[in-house]
């Protein structure tokens, strides 16, 4: 499972499937990490320094984080796509071809002033969720898609 959340300074990361659970993450700022609550991470509850901190104790790399740099990412579901926007203007996407019960990533693309943001990763991870919550299968024939699939 790959879940996005954020807050107006941080975007954190979680893949499911790398969590060993260590509880670093818990123990490093329990007001964020609660496991016994859905969702188990909110940001709401700590200063960013914190939270990058006790992500960055994560020993199994299933949490990430990066700065939001006050660009917006939303789901285009009707579109096949998520879209990423500087204000009012678009910078990147993300699109994928929605089949019966899979959805294909085939394209990922981040206007080049704001490469290197990790703008591309949140287009991705934000089908990622989209589609794990309509119980979709996921496949990537692009090949940034494959890579954060695979990581």
């Amino acid at each position: 499972m790959h879940r996005l959340y954020e807050n107006d300074d941080l975007v954190v990361f979680w893949n499911s499937d790398k969590c060993f659970h260590a509880k670093r993450c818990v123990h490093g700022s329990p007001g964020t990490f609660n496991p016994g609550k859905k969702p188990w991470i909110d940001l709401r509850h700590a200063e960013s320094k914190e939270i990058w901190q006790a992500i960055s104790e994560c020993p199994s790399g299933a949490l990430s984080c990066i700065y939001r740099h006050e660009i917006d990412v939303v789901m285009d579901e009707e579109g096949g796509r998520s879209v990423a926007f500087d204000g009012d203007k678009e910078i990147g996407e993300c699109d994928f071809e929605a089949n019966e019960d899979v959805w294909n990533i085939y394209h990922t693309g981040v206007s080049s002033d704001y490469q290197g943001k990790g703008i591309a990763k949140r287009l991705v991870y934000k089908v990622l969720e989209a589609a794990e919550k309509k119980c979709m299968n996921i496949e990537a024939s692009c090949s940034y898609g494959r890579k954060v699939l695979d990581s």
